[in-house]
């Protein structure tokens, strides 16, 4: 099933797990949308800097430091996303707290494993 994914913390530089990230969801047919520190491009899908408005987003994949979500915690729990994957290095009670607070799902997982282990 497509689960319209926002990957939140894209980079282009093809060592880092967003960017492994957003490769794999699309591999397994998934719409991602990938927002980034800075423009460019994944494959063929575009990161996108700032907050863009978005709808329909079933999953927000972090990438994000706790101190770097700061900033955008609104934005993220206004994308009103079912859930919430927090991959390792990014674990945030305050915004996991904000976030339940609001019926969004979050999990301290891996995206890339969620995917490879069909969890996700």
């Amino acid at each position: 099933m497509n689960k319209k994914t926002v990957v939140i913390g894209a980079s282009e530089n093809p060592e880092r797990y967003s960017y492994k990230a957003v490769e794999k969801l699309s591999l397994y047919g998934h719409s991602v949308i990938a927002i980034g520190r800075s423009e460019g491009a994944i494959n063929e899908i575009k990161i996108q800097t700032g907050t863009p408005f978005l709808t329909g987003i079933d999953t927000v994949s972090l990438y994000l430091s706790p101190e770097n979500q700061e900033s955008i915690m609104d934005y993220i729990v206004n994308l009103k996303p079912k859930r919430i994957i927090f991959n390792p290095g990014t674990e945030n009670p305050k915004l996991e707290k904000f976030a339940q607070s609001k019926g969004i799902q979050t999990i301290e997982g891996c995206t890339l494993v969620m995917l490879s282990t069909n969890q996700y």
